[in-house]
Order: C-alpha cells, then structure tokens, then sequence
C-alpha cells in the first residue's frame, strides 16, 4: 500500500453499540457538518453488514427507506474483466441524512454492503485473482475493504471520510468490516478517530442515567481490537457530569471525549450542540488537520446554520398532513418525505403533524381524512392497501383537499381519476389485477424483457420536460428539471382521451422523448392536486425545501385558512 501512504485523507470510523436505532447517521452527519464549519472537503460512506448487493429488495417496514442517489452505479465485482454488472442507486436511507445535512450527493458506491464485498472475493478467485493463495477472510476480504475506502478517499481528494458502520457492535455480519477498521488504524497512525455511539438510558426506578450498558459495548470493542477515541451518549436529556466521568474511566478516554447527545426538537441542531461541547476541535487535533481559510456558503457556514436552526424553532402553527400507505410499522419508512414537508412548512412558519394511516380493509378513509388540511399519497409497492390508496386520492377529488401523490401514490391517482370521471370500472395497475380490463397503468415497454428483481427498475436522475401553464412549471419555474425516479410501471397515455383533458386530466411533463409520462395533475383553480412519478423529496434540504413540496403546504396552508 505504499501509494496509498501518499494520501493524506483522515477517516473517522463511527460504529453503535447497546442497540441499533439510537441515531448513528444523524451522528456521522453532525461530525461531517462540524467539520464543513472548518471548511473541510469531506464525504460520508456506510458499511451495511447485510448480504443483499443493495437494499432495493428489502420491504421498507424491515429497513427503512430506500434512498435513491442522482447517478446509476455500475458496479463490476471483478474489474476488467468478463463479469456481469449490476446497476446500483438505491441505497441507504442514512443517505438522506448525510445529504440533507451536508448539502452533498454522494455517488453509490459510498454505500458499501457484505454483499459487495463478498462478490468481489468470490467472483474474483473464481477469475483466478488469488491464483496460488487460500483465501480468507484476513487478509483477502479485509483488504478489498480497505481498497474500496481508500479509492474513494483518493478519487474525491478528501480530507476527511467518514465511514458509519450499520447494526452493532458484537454483531457477527459486520466484524469484518471492524478488522478492516482495525487495520486502517495501525497502517495509518495519527490519521483516524474511533467515534463510538451508545445508549445511556434513564432508570425510572432510581431516578439516574446507566452507563453500564456503555460499559459493556466498549468491553465489546476492546475485545475486537479496537478503543473508541471519542463515546458519544445518546440519551434524553444531556449527560450528568458523573455520568461522564464514569464513561471516561471505564473507556480509557478523557472526559473531554465523552460528548452529550440528547433529544432535540430540531435534529439539525445537533452539529451545533457538538461545537458547544468542543467537538470539532477535539477531533481536529486528534488527527492533526490544521484549520482552513473559512469562506461563506449558506450549506458550510456556521452563522447560516445558526439562522436556519431559527426557523424551525420560530416556526409556531400547524398543518396536518394525512399520508395514506402501508409501511408505517416503523416511522424510518417515509423519512425523507416526512423531512421534506417539514422543510417546506417550516420555511413558512408551519409544523407538520403528519397523520399515518395504515390502510387495511376496514379503515373508513373519509373519516380518517376528514381533519386533514392536505394529503400525501404514498410511494409503494404490491396490492395491500391499494384501494384504500385508490380511495384517498377520491376524497382528495371530491372535497378538493390539496393532494400529492409520489410515484405509486401519482399511479392510483390516475386509477381513481380514471375510475371516477371516465367511467372505466375496474381500472387499475397491471401490477396490481394482470387481467384489468382496463390496464391504465402498465409496465415500461423497458421493463417488459426484465427477469430480476435487483437493480433492474428505471433508476436515477433523468431529465423531465416541464408544460408550461401547469402547478408543476408553477412551482419550479423551469421548462427543464431532474429528479430522481424508481419504477417499473408507468401512465398509460391511451386513456388521456378527449373526454379526460375536458375534465380536468392534464400531463404536467414527460422524458426527454416524450414516450414516458412524469407527471399529471388537475386542471382545477380552485384544487391543487399533483401526482409525480418521480420522487422530488430526494433532493429536499433544510435550507432549500424542495419547490414542489412547498407549493403542496403552501396549498394546505391556504385550505386550511379557507375552513377556518
């Protein structure tokens, strides 16, 4: 690795412990923001332990979001050689939080799995890499690890990596990963920081915080090689001095080194809640990066960040959002378009209480929806729930609350439009009914000759030509936009008759060659209502809602004005 010595990239490892959950990528991103204060070039990768390539497969209620990044990826296993590609963006919801936070997008390959890793070192012995060797896990899988780490370091001439490691410490899956941190360590001494995640939870009985559970995860480290340099606490209220001094001992750290990170209101504060606690400059001398030349950005600079925290706070009324699907069983399932109509309220003094309905047979949509200033029809996948979907976006109709629908969610839009003003009974997805009479929504003539599952939807960032006179050119007040998109089905525009444009069906943009509908809405002054079969709350940051999104709370905002 004697190339490798010539970068000078610093890597910050943050591993969890005690629990998974307890915010590790709200973390990584608050590190990365306090060190963008000190104008630092830094980018973020995530190491999920799981088998699967990507986590496009995985059920939203099992993994969380799916976030889906600007470029398509496509990643060889074995570069240079004969072997199959396979075409990576969808990748981890912490991915959003880096994003939102740092202001960056990150290419897909940040987003590195077992699944990656263990391609590379089975394909590649099968192409004879390893021609001679038995192979193992130390040090032919570590060093893949390494050599993805230190490409990306190199190629994007960082100063700081940081790379969050999923799950917790003691799990089997990840040790591989927390050897290679081990390694980087020794063959980089001076250069890396340890940043370690914990849960201090609050005994009720005894009325104090534990720190044995902290106690336990850094034996857990220590046993793998590996001191945590810095223990971050995570807990509901700030860390007791005793506390403290009770991590510090036991972890073989300063005091200085055990940060406090409680509950917020506003999680965007937190970056600034590190720099009160002198986290910054602890981490900067730890791996000996010397200050740099701070110039003004609205992203990197501290005082704007400081006023956009403000906005937030000040925010002081309420909008009520009802958001109709079937993930709800864990809140991360829709995180991104829940930050996405919080940015757009709080950028005009709104909060938003986000109402989840968890459709079934037996939930009475109108009901639920009855004290709702505005509905978001959701992303999704498969047939549960779907005519509760389907009845949502009617409700929308007929009482002309202001409606958003988002991919799936513009889909049954069109169903129930189609079903209710143009007479086509039984219309609908031939996702979801494969002998609808009436295939409204059909498979992308891309899609007809795909056989897998995995990173095979139309993927990514693709241009979209905007119609003029439309609420979507209204709100971006551009003829070309992009936006990022995940689907296989799509609009069919046969059933866009005479009858439909008369009344109210108007398509809003399409592709590049016109073939593919992107968008649809109603051509209703007095109704705002929009589907999009693209996903605009992707690109939504703190500082700069997404103008699609606004324009959705703006018209909540003023329903809401209108009933009261």
């Amino acid at each position: 690795m004697t190339d490798e010595r010539k970068n000078e990239t610093r890597f910050i490892f943050v591993t969890g412990g005690v629990m998974s959950g307890i915010g590790k990528g709200v973390v990584t991103a608050s590190i990365g923001k306090v060190l963008q204060f000190r104008s630092f070039n830094i980018s973020v990768v995530k190491i999920d332990p799981y088998l699967n390539v990507d986590p496009g497969t995985l059920n939203p209620v099992e993994h969380g979001e799916c976030f889906i990044t600007e470029d398509v990826w496509e990643f060889k296993p074995v570069p240079d050689s004969d072997e199959r590609i396979y075409k990576i963006s969808e990748i981890d919801q912490d991915f959003g939080t880096y994003s939102r936070f740092l202001g960056l997008d990150m290419h897909p390959s940040h987003n590195i799995t077992s699944g990656q890793i263990y391609l590379t070192t089975i394909l590649g012995e099968r192409k004879g890499r390893f021609l001679g060797k038995t192979v193992q896990i130390i040090p032919h899988v570590t060093t893949i690890i390494k050599e993805r780490l230190i490409e990306i370091s190199r190629c994007e001439n960082l100063d700081v990596l940081l790379i969050e490691c999923g799950g917790t410490v003691g799990d089997l899956e990840s040790s591989i990963f927390l050897e290679a941190f081990r390694q980087i360590k020794i063959e980089y001494p001076n250069r890396t920081a340890l940043v370690h995640v914990t849960l201090v939870p609050y005994s009720q009985a005894v009325g104090q915080q534990k720190s044995k559970p902290s106690q336990h995860s850094v034996k857990m480290l220590q046993s793998l090689g590996l001191n945590p340099d810095i223990i971050i606490g995570r807990s509901e209220k700030p860390l007791a001095d005793d506390i403290k001094q009770k991590i510090s001992l036991y972890s073989n750290i300063p005091e200085t080194a055990v940060i406090s990170n409680p509950d917020l209101k506003v999680v965007y504060e937190l970056p600034l809640l590190f720099e009160e606690q002198g986290l910054g400059d602890y981490l900067c001398e730890m791996i000996d990066l010397k200050a740099k030349l701070v110039s003004y950005n609205e992203v990197t600079n501290y005082s704007e960040w400081v006023k956009m925290i403000n906005i937030y706070k000040s925010a002081n009324k309420t909008i009520t959002i009802g958001m109709p699907g079937k993930y709800f069983n864990i809140s991360d399932s829709y995180i991104s378009i829940n930050d996405a109509l919080e940015h757009a309220a709080a950028h005009q003094g709104y909060k938003t209480e986000l109402k989840m309905i968890n459709l079934s047979e037996d939930t009475n949509v109108g009901e639920e929806l009855s004290d709702c200033d505005g509905i978001l029809l959701t992303p999704g996948f498969g047939e549960r729930a779907v005519e509760g979907m389907i009845q949502s976006a009617e409700y929308a109709m007929d009482k002309k609350v202001p409606f958003l629908g988002i991919c799936f969610g513009a889909q049954l839009f069109y169903v129930a439009f189609c079903r209710k003003y143009l007479g086509l009974k039984g219309a609908n997805s031939t996702e979801i009914d494969p002998d609808t009479p009436y295939p409204v929504i059909d498979l992308l003539e891309s899609q007809k000759v795909v056989i897998e599952k995995g990173g095979s939807m139309r993927l990514g960032a693709h241009k979209i030509i905007v119609e003029k006179h439309t609420k979507l050119y209204k709100a971006y007040n551009q003829k070309e936009i992009k936006e990022r998109f995940r689907h296989r089905y799509h609009i069919q525009e046969r059933f866009i008759t005479e009858e439909a444009k008369q009344k109210g069906m108007v398509v809003s943009s399409r592709d590049e060659t016109g073939k593919i509908i992107n968008s649809i809405e109603l051509n209703r002054e007095d109704h705002w209502m929009v589907g999009t079969q693209f996903h605009p709350e992707f690109k939504s940051r703190p500082y700069a809602p997404s103008k699609l999104y606004f324009d959705f709370i703006k018209a909540c905002i003023t329903k809401k004005a209108g009933n009261n």
